[in-house]
Order: C-alpha cells, then sequence, then structure tokens
C-alpha cells in the first residue's frame, strides 16, 4: 500500500481566533497551538481518548492504544467515518457511525515493539509522523464472485502479494471514493453510480515490513475494508478489465467456496473444517496443513 454521504471539515478541528481587544496567548504559545491545530488536521488516523481525538504516533500501536489484550482479536471497535480520517473509540461517542472489528496479524510489529524492553532508539523509527489510513474494496459481483489482484514484483511494499483492490486514502478524499479511486487505477473499472451497494466490513492495522524480524517497519496503516456489490456478473466485470501493468501482474476471481476457504485458513489461525474437494488442490493443502 506505497478506501454515506459527504463528511465536513470535524468540529473537533474548528479554531477560533481571541475575541474583542482580550489578550491573545503568548506568542510560544500561539505558535505550538497553531502546530498542534495542523498536526491534528493532517492526521489520518485519530484516537477518542476520554472525550478528546488525539493523533497516533506512528510508533505506537492502534489496537495496543484502544486497548487490546495479546490475542488475535477482532476488538469492537467504534468509528467516525470522516473525509480523510477515521477516529476510533473502544466505546460509543457521538458521531460514531459504525461499529467495526478491528484486527492485526499474531505477527504484528507494533504490537512487538510494545513488548519489547528496551524499546529501539527513537532515531530509528519514524516519530514525526503518525499512522496513514488505507482502504480495501473488496469488489463483489452479482453472481457472488470476488476478485483480486496479484501486485508486481517491482513495488516497494507487499510485492507478489495477492491482495483486494486498494490502496493509500488522499487528504480532504470521502473513503469510498479513495477506494473506488483505487480500484479504477489498478484494475480500470469505474463502477457506475446507481448500480452497486456498499458496507463497512472492518479494519486491520497493517505494517511493512510485517515482521519485527524483517527489520523496523517503514510504514504503518489502519485499512478499512469495504465490501463493494456490483449489479453486474462477473464476466460483464471481467469484459471492461484492464490491468495497471505498474501495479497489477495478474488478477482473478474467487468464487463463494474458495473466498470462504482462504479467509479460513489466513495465517494459519482457524481450526481446518471439512472443504469441498473440488476446490484448487493449493486451497486444500494449505487448510489441511497450515504453516
Amino acid at each position: 500500500m506505497d478506501h454515506p454521504g459527504t463528511f465536513g471539515k470535524p468540529g473537533f478541528l474548528s479554531t477560533r481566533g481571541p475575541r474583542g481587544g482580550a489578550a491573545g496567548p503568548p506568542e510560544g504559545a500561539e505558535r505550538a497551538a497553531a502546530t498542534q491545530s495542523h498536526v491534528m488536521a493532517a492526521a489520518r488516523v485519530l484516537l477518542l481518548v476520554s472525550g478528546r481525538p488525539e493523533s497516533v504516533s506512528f510508533a505506537q500501536s492502534v489496537c495496543g492504544r484502544l486497548g487490546a489484550g495479546p490475542g488475535l482479536g477482532p476488538w469492537p471497535t467504534h468509528c467516525g467515518l470522516k473525509r480523510g480520517q477515521l477516529l476510533l473509540s473502544d466505546k460509543p461517542f457521538p458521531g460514531a457511525s459504525a461499529r467495526l472489528p478491528l484486527q492485526r496479524p499474531p505477527f504484528c510489529p507494533f504490537a512487538a515493539l510494545d513488548q519489547q524492553q528496551p524499546r529501539p532508539p527513537v532515531t530509528e523509527l519514524s516519530t514525526n509522523r503518525g499512522v496513514d489510513l488505507g482502504v480495501a474494496i473488496i469488489l463483489q459481483s452479482s453472481d457472488q464472485m470476488v476478485l483480486l489482484t496479484r501486485r508486481t514484483h517491482t513495488l516497494r511494499v507487499s510485492p507478489n502479494l495477492w491482495v483486494p483492490p486498494g490502496g493509500h486514502v488522499e487528504l480532504d478524499e470521502e473513503l469510498l471514493d479513495g477506494g473506488l479511486r483505487e480500484l479504477g487505477e489498478e484494475s480500470g473499472l469505474q463502477l457506475p453510480q446507481g448500480q452497486f451497494s456498499w458496507v463497512p466490513l472492518g479494519l486491520w492495522e497493517s505494517a511493512y515490513p510485517p515482521r519485527l524480524s524483517w527489520g523496523l517497519p517503514k510504514y504503518h496503516h489502519i485499512v478499512l475494508y469495504l465490501l463493494v456489490v456490483s449489479q453486474e456478473s462477473q464476466q460483464q466485470l471481467q469484459a471492461r478489465i484492464q490491468p495497471n501493468p505498474r501495479e497489477v501482474s495478474a488478477f482473478m476471481w474467487l468464487g463463494p467456496e474458495v473466498a470462504a476457504a482462504v479467509a479460513a485458513t489466513e495465517d494459519g489461525t482457524e481450526t481446518p473444517r471439512h472443504l469441498s474437494q473440488d476446490l484448487p488442490a493449493s486451497v486444500l493443502s494449505r487448510s489441511f496443513n497450515p504453516p
């Protein structure tokens, strides 16, 4: 990763100058307040702590800040889906538009860093930036086929990985618009307005490199997964696909059984269950012989 309605600028980001002839804050305090306001406005992922929004440092685990334990989750999280921003809390709050499961992989490097003593020197981690926001589109056709793409081997982040279309959400971009933009840039698909529906599925804390043994993380995202259901069939969508060769080296459509089998065996964390023997051998072997 280098996703209803229109949300304006959040009220908590609005600023007011001094009134009348009253003395304003000292110049240094004014600069600090302006800097903090700029940081909050530019932050992509915010946490509601004691009723106040706070930006999350790049080096902090979002799951950990929300009180997640050592397990895999999911942890129910209340979300405010703002324009270009995500406001998260472990408790309900006014303006929350969804309650979604939040998860991270068992090998999440930020969870490992939280437990590592002493922590790496701050010079080795990006401490002057926040957590980025990404979106992934689970595109499902009217006949229940799901699109996956394989990232090219030349990409700096997650090369050769099979993923749903998605990517980084631009500042001031609606989350759905960002996901549809990424879908179009990667696959060439433009979904006609009024011919699809969508619903948020969940949140994933993502890092790259994905394991601490591979080196300190250089990328940190909260990825919002959106299920987008098209009124067109897989055949109709397939006829319009034009993959971007700079980002996508292959694509495939998964039927419901294969998609369910892949999801059930992610990271080998689920107990294998009976699967149809008509599934591809690679799926069956993955299911019954987890690493």
